[in-house]
């Protein structure tokens, strides 16, 4: 087997545009779960609201394309404050169940046929993304390569706006999260009661921080509807949060950096397994006899595994706190 091309292609995903993606996705619901002690299990929702504003206003009305990104984020916001007012002030399991149903509906309302006018239906969107692509100072056409891992020219300089926008967000939570707001909501995620009676009004604090993770996660789908030039409302299901959520687990909650090593691990180690057994199931006499299917459902076992391991002797992940984790969500 092919160890060294391995290392290669994981090498790509560990950089590459999926690990950024799922990274701004951690991101926000790092806000929502590591420091606030919110359950959203609808984070996918909130990026599709995003790529879809940015290919709906560019493609359906014909507006700029900095519009579009505006209206995507200005919709996740919109999400989480329609979510959050009959939701906050009751258990978390609430808004679990809300946000993850939520999430669903949107898809299923953008792939009906009966917004085929607006949304393109099944076949979604694309044909937007040309005024981001004309800023590249790189060759679409031209492989870049970087000791053996490869980029082509769009998804380098995808890559290269996307992890300045990581390195923005996670300034921008260090911020946050060490000023007086960012030391309420902890609080608020450690015990509600106490800090409800100094004073602080909890629900809008649950607010704040709902919204901003939710806009966090809109940035992530105009992001991935920028580098993929295309959206298509199958790609928003459920299992993507819980991808973004097995990144959280990985890097650990409630830190800066934590969702971001997360992102890039978790691609990575799904990468390696993946390249390795398709190597070893090719050819006329295969070393282990797996279909491409069986391949791809057991790359996913072996790190549903490796997660469930950590969560035995780290459950704070790599960089967490074990006192960060151990909130008492109500």
């Amino acid at each position: 087997m092919d160890i060294i091309g391995a290392l290669q292609v994981s090498l790509a995903q560990l950089v590459g545009p999926s690990a950024i993606f799922y990274a701004l996705l951690a991101i926000g619901l790092n806000l929502h779960f590591g420091y606030a002690g919110l359950l959203n299990f609808g984070q996918i929702g909130f990026a599709l609201l995003g790529g879809y504003g940015v290919g709906i206003m560019t493609i359906t009305y014909e507006q700029p394309l900095w519009l579009g990104i505006i209206v995507g984020l200005a919709a996740a916001g919109l999400l989480a404050l329609v979510l959050g007012i009959p939701t906050l002030r009751l258990r978390a399991d609430y808004l679990a169940i809300v946000t993850i149903a939520a999430s669903e509906i949107l898809r299923l309302v953008f792939r009906s046929t009966a917004s085929d006018g607006v949304t393109g239906s099944t076949n979604g969107l694309f044909g937007f993304a040309d005024p981001f692509t004309r800023l590249s100072p790189f060759d679409s056409a031209k492989q870049y390569d970087f000791a053996g891992v490869k980029f082509y020219g769009d998804d380098l300089w995808a890559m290269v706006v996307g992890w300045s926008l990581v390195l923005v967000l996670c300034g921008f939570v260090y911020l946050l999260t060490h000023s007086p707001w960012g030391r309420v909501l902890k609080a608020v995620r450690e015990d509600e009661d106490a800090a409800r009676s100094l004073g602080k009004n909890v629900f809008v604090y649950k607010m704040q921080a709902l919204v901003l993770g939710g806009m966090i996660g809109g940035l992530g789908g105009v992001f991935n509807a920028l580098q993929t030039k295309s959206i298509n409302p199958d790609f928003y299901s459920t299992a993507q949060t819980f991808f973004a959520f097995g990144a959280l687990i990985l890097g650990g909650a409630a830190t800066v950096f934590g969702p971001v090593v997360g992102a890039m691990l978790f691609w990575f180690l799904l990468s390696i397994p993946d390249v390795l057994l398709r190597q070893a199931a090719a050819g006329p006499d295969p070393l282990i006899p797996m279909t491409e299917q069986q391949v791809g459902a057991t790359r996913f076992v072996l790190l549903g595994i490796l997660i469930a391991v950590l969560m035995i002797f780290r459950p704070q992940g790599l960089l967490g706190n074990k006192r960060e984790v151990q909130l008492d969500a109500k």
